[in-house]
Order: structure tokens, then sequence, then C-alpha cells
């Protein structure tokens, strides 16, 4: 399985297995997931990450 890192909109960074939806670009880039750090559900979306 592919893991994706996210940000809650609390500003927490982690990885998810699954980020349901991960395609479907008419319905935004934000998903519903339950964020380990605030155990809540939060709206969190992908993180691109930068080569330095």
């Amino acid at each position: 399985m592919e893991r994706t890192v996210v940000r809650c909109a609390e500003g927490h960074v982690f990885s998810t297995v699954s980020f349901p939806m991960q395609q479907a670009g008419r319905l935004g880039p934000g998903r519903l997931v339950r964020c380990p750090r605030c155990a809540r559900l939060r709206s969190a979306v992908p993180v691109t990450l930068e080569r330095r």
C-alpha cells in the first residue's frame, strides 16, 4: 500500500495508508481523515514534498 503525506486543518503533518478519492479532482483536494495528533476527524490535504 502506498502512503500519502497529508496536513490536517490544525497544521499537523502525518502519513496515511489510504486517502479516499485521491483521484477525484472535481471534489477538491481536501478529505476528512482522523488526525493522530488531534484524535478528531479533520479536513486534510496532500502535502507536496519539495526536494532541496
